[in-house]
């Protein structure tokens, strides 16, 4: 690749980003297109590989392959009440006729093979059309030895693991629930030890999530010889009259000019780690503490806007809670069951509760600026727990059940424990008759099973990562002895508002106008989906679905005159 881009170059589609970007590069490939895929980062992979690797793809063939009952008309009904007027119908409509396909084409072009995550309930059951056992799909573990040479762009994970062991998402409910739950959760362990164990003795190197179906993907373009230039920054987009038919491009210290005959694809995702952008669009309380690529920082937004795009949604976020980093620059660790779990709750700097901590991670999120908008911002958060639930669950990914929290969290001071209710509360500088109330209350309720304030483990989401041996809800009990609290951030895995795209993905200008030749998806896009996250995988499918719309369309375009 290191030559790839030495003289101007000319290509039917150039495609900027290498995450789901991917899937349009391949699409694009089926259709006889010539494509290439720029990189501003030395890694392949973009916040495809550091996510959970689900895609949220309703009634697509791995779903009715294994069982599942879903419908079409059953997610029209899903989406239509949740997402209202916030995103136009036709752009979630062409998302819902184009799934099946997306997945079928991926199956042809990648060595992935998917399975249904079933009973990973949709992120908002009780809606109409809302399914309990889910929509969500995954990839199976993937040998990353696959991509031969290029392994070494391929971007890594957000954590090694100590042990090689390709832990799927679906897995991760299971795995969580090995003191609970242990004939369901130990022969998921041992067969994934043996997998990553056994895979390395015969020179595989099998991942899950996010890096099996970002590797999946890149795999595909290796097989189909669809070049990636890594270290390539988007400069500018060049225009004839309305029509962009091509861009600038930094690569190797130089600007290099790309032409194109069909159009360009912006999947750079959002502007994660631009704070100007985000204090401007979203809040000046937010620290940097995004889990998205450190290349996303709005330059395809932003480059695009210069020449009359729209752009939608700003203020929203894939968000995500967190146990804030020990060091500053550190990824925070994302809670994800920990927040479901009985023996625990969630408190802000005045020592109350203020939300159902089981809630799906974006209304977690939208809640606390809400607050803030409204002049009760949240401030510090606290993760409160006992020492029954650190004896039963893992924390942060890493803290296994029993375990003592690491010194470094209590030298960094984002982690404090206590005998009593009072010194927790001095300890963390908490109100502590304010917090000894939201104590008493919390294990009032705890102990009937029933949230009266937040109504915590009413749905079939809250339950899924909540421990079923705990009766009468799966999400509640009191806590006793010793007391625990850590420090919770507001993370997210990328933001998700953008440039304001059509059905076909074309970004759209003046008088909502599409500007020819010019297409978004992913995070680059203002999220199709408006306020809400539909179900686990409801980041990556956008991107996915959208690569192969915008691929068909530009192949049926009318190609720049020469």
């Amino acid at each position: 690749m290191a030559n790839l881009l030495a003289v101007n170059t000319e290509v039917d589609i150039l495609i900027v980003g290498s995450g789901t970007g991917i899937s349009a590069a391949l699409s694009a490939h089926e259709q006889k297109l010539k494509s290439l895929v720029i990189e501003k980062t030395e890694y392949v992979g973009g916040s495809t590989a550091l996510s959970g690797g689900a895609f949220w793809i309703p009634a697509n063939p791995v779903l009715t392959e294994n069982g599942s009952t879903d419908t079409l008309e059953k997610a029209e009904e899903y989406l239509k009440t949740l997402v209202g007027n916030d995103a136009p119908r036709e752009v979630w409509q062409s998302f819902l006729n184009n799934g099946s396909e997306t997945v079928e084409m991926l199956r042809r072009t990648t060595p992935m093979k998917f399975f249904w995550s079933k009973g990973y309930s949709d992120y908002h059951p009780e809606q109409t059309g809302g399914d309990p056992l889910g929509r969500t799909c995954e990839c199976e573990p993937f040998d990353l030895n696959t991509l031969g040479e290029e392994t070494q762009r391929f971007r890594p994970g957000l954590m090694e693991a100590s042990l090689p062991m390709p832990v799927t998402g679906y897995d991760y409910k299971w795995v969580n629930l090995m003191m609970r739950k242990p004939t369901k959760a130990f022969p998921i362990i041992f067969k994934r030890l043996f997998q990553g164990v056994g895979g390395k003795i015969i020179g595989k190197n099998l991942v899950a999530g996010g890096q099996a179906i970002a590797a999946g993907l890149f795999a595909g373009a290796i097989k189909n010889n669809i070049p990636i230039a890594t270290n390539t920054k988007l400069v500018e987009l060049l225009m004839d009259g309305e029509r962009v038919v091509g861009a600038v491009v930094e690569h190797q210290g130089k600007n290099i000019e790309i032409n194109v005959k069909k159009g360009v694809v912006l999947a750079a995702g959002g502007f994660d780690h631009n704070m100007p952008m985000r204090q401007k669009y979203q809040s000046k309380s937010l620290g940097n503490y995004s889990l998205g690529a450190e290349g996303n920082t709005g330059d395809a937004i932003l480059l695009s806007q210069k020449i009359g795009a729209n752009i939608d949604l700003m203020k929203e976020s894939w968000w995500f809670p967190a146990i804030a980093p020990v060091r500053k620059g550190e990824k925070p660790m994302v809670l994800l069951a920990e927040r479901s779990l009985p023996g625990s709750f969630m408190v802000n700097s005045k020592g109350k509760r203020f939300i159902n901590e089981a809630t799906d991670y974006m209304s977690f999120g939208q809640k606390l600026l809400e607050n803030e908008e409204n002049g009760d911002p949240i401030g510090d958060m606290w993760l409160v727990f006992d020492q029954t639930y650190r004896n039963r669950y893992i924390l942060g990914g890493s803290v296994f059940p029993r375990a003592k929290l690491p010194q470094e969290w209590y030298d960094a001071g984002i982690a404090f424990t206590a005998d009593s209710v009072e010194e927790l509360a001095k300890l963390t500088g908490l109100p502590v008759n304010d917090f000894a109330a939201s104590f008493n209350r919390f294990n009032m309720m705890a102990k009937a099973g029933k949230d009266e304030d937040f109504h915590r483990g009413e749905n079939a989401y809250d339950r899924y990562y909540g421990d079923p041996t705990v009766k009468p809800n799966p999400n509640l009990s009191p806590l006793n002895g010793k007391l625990y609290a850590v420090k919770v951030v507001l993370s997210d895995l990328g933001t998700c508002g953008g440039l304001v795209a059509d059905e076909l993905g074309r970004v759209l200008g003046e008088n909502n106008t599409p500007i020819e030749g010019l297409y978004a998806i992913g995070n680059t896009s203002a999220n199709i989906f408006g306020r809400v996250y539909p179900g686990a995988g409801g980041t990556i499918c956008q991107g996915l679905v959208f690569g192969h719309i915008v691929a068909k369309h530009a192949a049926n375009s009318k190609p720049v005159e020469a």
